[in-house]
């Protein structure tokens, strides 16, 4: 049986930042272990590859989410990564820290060293950044964010008719203040994707004291009493121990962790005897307070703009293939979405409660949960709320760790979800009005012109939304009887030597994309594990 002073479970966002930290120094042994292959794939390393991986089965859990009560029944499928960088490998490229407001109110929920003073250090600690104040952004760090290289005049129509409708253009929406009209920033080098493999992984997998444990499943937490000495895992079809000197870090993300807690024993005693496994350890909050963003689309054919649909066929998809190559510009450099935006669906907010999405390509018809671009000229525009009050859960169903565990995330369930999502939908067919973006519109094609009630609004938003991949909140921080782990040293509550440390933790939603916080508490807990 092998040993090493730390034992993480999972090698995506967190994972590889709390490989390269606490390996730094050369004092600790550490072994990073990852159910998934390696990143050597084409399609990780491309941008545009988004489309191609996000539901490939072999980079992929392959999730999908319960029936949803309120979104007419619907399951959703629920893509998290199985790879090295986890969902950082097949995920859509943005950054987005939120707003200042987000991290404090963790402060003020009790999760003290938390504010947005507390953290901000730590985003500037993971990038590097051209552009922006010093004061906010980072130089050196090992994540490098780049300005889109090529915005394409759709993205800059669509931002400037939220500037015709009274949004302004922001400067820099990851300086803590959001709210307004952008592009968004990209987790790229020199046109390819930068992972936390490239950023993270890779430098400490130079070192000696690192050690990465692939195609590896984690059965359970192993545990004696109330500490966890190490991990049991399957590879290749032996079972095999690792022990752990001083801590093992789940990294698995809010639906791995959970489960993986459940498995071992750790957990809401009612679920764990449902699945007949013996209660090691209860905690009620294990897989509760789970949250996720829900989205909806609008879209449109356009014409005179050369769409991302038309750029993506035939004799000009060889052309952007010689082009990119030459001068990593053009089609296959673009993210999921390019430009975007922060708002106030309602007066008495003081900070925006939606988020804006626009490409200039459409998929489906529309629809979400396809990545195949329309053959017509098209664009798409889509909101999702910031920060939703429906709550659900993550359960394992058996003991069977090979087992997917039930996902409920309950869209909808609020009553301020649906308005605030009514009030977005509204918005983005006024958008599609507004000229100069209303210049390239043909017409609207989904849901089309006859959707106009508020009843019809809904109705779309149930049978067409979906995920945005930001799942958080299953294990979350705090000082409450819900609260799975320890704010001030990412310990399980109750327990030594065994800690969380990525999205799962989040005690309430960020306002936007997951990634940029979860890399920030995995920098912040590489400091406080060591010190605690």
């Amino acid at each position: 049986m092998e040993e090493f002073d730390y034992v993480i479970v999972g090698a995506g966002a967190a994972g590889c930042v709390l490989a390269n930290r606490l390996s730094a120094s050369g004092r600790n042994n550490v072994a990073v272990i990852e159910a998934g292959g390696n990143d050597n794939h084409i399609w990780i390393k491309v941008p545009a590859g988004f489309n191609k991986t996000v539901y490939n089965d072999k980079l992929n859990w392959g999730y999908e989410t319960a029936p949803g009560p309120h979104i007419d029944g619907r399951k959703i499928r629920f893509p998290r990564g199985k790879v090295l960088g986890g969902s950082g490998s097949i995920n859509g490229h943005l950054y987005v820290r939120g707003q200042a407001a987000d991290y404090d109110t963790w402060a003020q929920l009790g999760c003290r060293g938390w504010s947005w003073t507390d953290v901000l250090p730590y985003f500037k600690r993971a990038e590097s950044r051209v552009g922006g104040s010093d004061e906010v952004r980072g130089r050196d760090g090992p994540l490098v964010i780049e300005d889109q290289r090529d915005p394409h005049v759709l993205s800059n129509a669509f931002m400037a008719a939220n500037e015709t409708l009274g949004l302004k253009r922001t400067p820099d929406y990851n300086s803590g203040d959001q709210e307004g009209t952008l592009l968004y920033q990209n987790m790229m080098r020199n046109g390819l994707r930068w992972s936390p493999v490239d950023a993270y992984l890779k430098p400490a997998m130079k070192r000696p004291n690192v050690q990465v444990i692939t195609h590896a499943l984690v059965e359970r937490v192993d545990l004696d009493g109330k500490r966890a000495t190490g991990i049991t895992y399957r590879q290749h079809g032996q079972t095999k121990q690792v022990r752990a000197r001083r801590d093992v870090i789940l990294a698995g993300g809010a639906i791995n962790t959970p489960q993986l807690l459940q498995l071992s024993g750790i957990g809401n005693p009612d679920d764990l005897a449902a699945i007949g496994v013996a209660v090691k350890h209860a905690l009620p909050g294990v897989g509760r307070n789970f949250r996720d963003h829900y989205a909806v689309r609008v879209s449109a054919l356009v014409k005179g703009a050369g769409s991302l649909n038309e750029r993506s066929r035939g004799l000009r998809l060889v052309g952007e293939v010689l082009r990119y190559a030459a001068t990593r510009k053009g089609l296959l450099t673009t993210a999921p979405s390019h430009a975007g935006g922060y708002f106030r669906t309602r007066p008495g907010l003081e900070t925006p409660d939606m988020q804006l999405y626009f490409a200039p390509a459409s998929y489906g018809g529309g629809r979400y949960g396809t990545t195949v671009l329309d053959t017509v000229p098209g664009m798409t525009l889509g909101a999702a709320q910031l920060r939703p009050e429906s709550t659900g859960h993550v359960r394992a169903l058996t003991a069977d760790p090979t087992a997917k565990p039930e996902i409920q995330p309950n869209y909808l369930a609020d009553q301020i979800d649906r308005d605030a999502l009514l009030a977005a939908m509204k918005y983005l067919r006024k958008l599609l009005a507004t000229p100069p973006l209303a210049d390239y519109v043909i017409r609207e094609n989904f849901p089309g012109p006859d959707v106009q009630t508020d009843e019809q609004w809904l109705a779309h938003a149930r049978a067409t939304g979906s995920t945005t991949y930001h799942p958080v909140g299953s294990a979350k921080i705090g000082t409450d009887p819900m609260a799975v782990v320890d704010p001030a040293s990412m310990r399980v509550v109750g327990m030594q030597g065994l800690r969380v440390a990525d999205a799962s933790c989040m005690p309430t939603m960020v306002s936007g994309n997951t990634y940029a916080a979860t890399n920030m508490i995995a920098e912040k807990a590489s400091d406080l594990i060591p010190e605690t």
